[in-house]
């Protein structure tokens, strides 16, 4: 069974290598995604964030050149979840994409907040690199 998906994208006035560049350093999460209170390296791409949730584990993909930060987050109670981001190029400046699932178990209400959450997190990272 595929999952209804919303997509939420913010356009942010820098040049899609300056967003990624941020966007993909784990150790700048806590700037931007409100939940994290601090990350913490283990591995090359796994970290340790400290979050309103308890501590998770957070798997990043490699750098790469194509502008792809997905990352797989695990939950205290072990479950995992895909969280797959782009920034793409958008003239002078860029889109940063968020691809949202709505997962099992989850009311249409909670998936509604958990997209306010991630919109508010788009918002605080534009904010963040339009001011630099």
């Amino acid at each position: 069974m595929a999952y209804p998906v919303k997509n939420i994208s913010i356009s942010i006035d820098k040049s899609a290598d300056k967003v990624y560049q941020f966007a993909s350093s784990p150790e700048n999460f806590p700037l931007w995604v409100e939940f994290i209170k601090s990350m913490t390296k283990e591995t090359e791409n796994l970290w340790l964030a400290e979050t309103d949730l308890g501590n998770i584990k957070i798997q990043f993909v490699p750098k790469n050149e194509f502008g792809i930060i997905d990352h797989l987050v695990i939950l205290p109670d072990t479950s995992t979840v895909n969280n797959s981001m782009r920034v793409i190029d958008n003239g002078t400046g860029s889109e940063l994409v968020f691809t949202l699932f709505w997962m099992p178990n989850r009311t249409e209400e909670e998936f509604n907040q958990d997209a306010k959450l991630v919109e508010k997190d788009l918002t605080k990272i534009k904010t963040i690199l339009e001011t630099k």
